[in-house]
């Protein structure tokens, strides 16, 4: 099928130069996807029509998540007063609320657990003292880092949810690349982040994985792509249109 379908998000670049060569990530939009939807089946839909031998998918881990029953209504959580305390001491991001949200810190404390998260509070709040900061996340760590909450930036109705993050991801991975025959990442991306949370392969690296995504290619909002089909550039000649190479 035409690859030329499947064009740049705006303001974003197809290709990206890393220290392994030069790459094309191709973001693929598929329909809003509902807890109970079939991943195996969204990549028959969306993603296998493209795929080329030696591609690799790049899966957003909100849809997987998503997919797993693992996100919630607001309006069904119940924050405690712990998780209200708590709260208030996150830093809130203009590319994702974290736990910086009375119901994301609530999923976070069913999660992760009370005492992990109390115990994190407390080692971020005497080393920001000392001028250091992201202390929390590091010891609460990337199943806490995941959780995410509502807001205006999401695609409705995830605009009104929390999520957690994905279940077992490398797994989910590794049931993938089965079904496709590509290597398959699990990402959570922002334009300030990227952490790998799952990989059909531990040979893909890590440090590979994230600058393959520097600048976060994916759109979760009205571009509607949560996946991106990773191609190496000298495969992907016949599948780009002049302007292409300025992008």
């Amino acid at each position: 099928m035409d690859m030329t379908a499947l064009r740049p998000n705006p303001e974003k670049k197809l290709k990206i130069e890393t220290k392994w060569g030069t790459y094309c990530r191709f973001p693929v939009k598929t329909k809003v996807v509902y807890k109970g939807d079939v991943l195996t089946e969204l990549m028959d839909e969306y993603v296998m029509p493209f795929i080329k031998e030696g591609d690799m998918i790049f899966i957003s881990e909100k849809i997987v998540a998503i997919s797993q029953g693992r996100a919630f209504d607001i309006d069904e959580i119940k924050p405690s007063r712990l998780a209200k305390f708590l709260c208030k001491f996150v830093y809130k991001s203009p590319y994702g609320i974290g736990l910086g949200s009375p119901w994301t810190m609530e999923l976070a404390l069913r999660d992760v657990g009370a005492p992990k998260i109390i115990f994190a509070a407390l080692c971020s709040a005497v080393t920001k003292l000392f001028g250091v900061r992201g202390v929390f996340y590091k010891i609460v760590g990337e199943k806490a880092r995941a959780i995410d909450g509502p807001c205006d930036c999401t695609l409705p109705p995830y605009n009104h949810y929390a999520k957690l993050a994905p279940l077992n991801p490398d797994s989910v991975a590794a049931d993938l690349e089965k079904h496709t025959g590509c290597k398959v990442v699990v990402m959570d991306a922002n334009d300030i982040g990227r952490e790998i949370l799952g990989r059909s392969d531990s040979g893909l690296e890590i440090d590979f994985c994230k600058a393959v995504f520097e600048d976060n290619p994916l759109g979760q909002s009205s571009q509607q792509t949560p996946i991106a089909i990773v191609r190496k550039a000298e495969n992907a000649e016949d599948d780009l249109l002049p302007e292409d190479n300025d992008k």
